[in-house]
């Protein structure tokens, strides 16, 4: 990407996500049924199995090893991914990562308040 922070200006306006993983970072859109989150995580690293409601995503930038209800596969750079709600999964970070993720509930995250 050409611009110089982690995400270009426009989403930099964007509310960050209040999210407690080492190396990630979000930029919360909000909907009233729904969240988009564009993620950037800094290296690599896992993010343990777990389930929430329905979710879409699509790799921006690096790759991952997605498992999807006992499914693993590797995405990379243009690949999108559909979890159903309520199906176990979990996210080896391979590279440094950009992601956009859909996900149907929109209580999923919290923007970051300063304290």
């Amino acid at each position: 990407m050409t611009d110089k922070g982690l995400f270009p200006e426009i989403l930099e306006k964007l509310p960050d996500v209040d999210i407690n993983l080492p190396g990630v970072r979000g930029k919360l859109f909000q909907g009233p049924g729904m969240q988009a989150v564009f993620f950037s995580l800094e290296g690599t690293g896992e993010i343990p199995p777990h389930a929430h409601q329905a979710q879409w995503g699509v790799i921006l930038e690096g790759e991952a090893e997605i498992t999807i209800g006992g499914e693993t596969r590797i995405f990379r750079r243009g690949d999108s991914y559909s979890i159903p709600a309520g199906v176990v999964h979990s996210i080896r970070i391979l590279s440094p990562l950009k992601a956009l993720d859909f996900f149907d509930e929109p209580e999923r995250y919290k923007p970051k308040t300063n304290k």
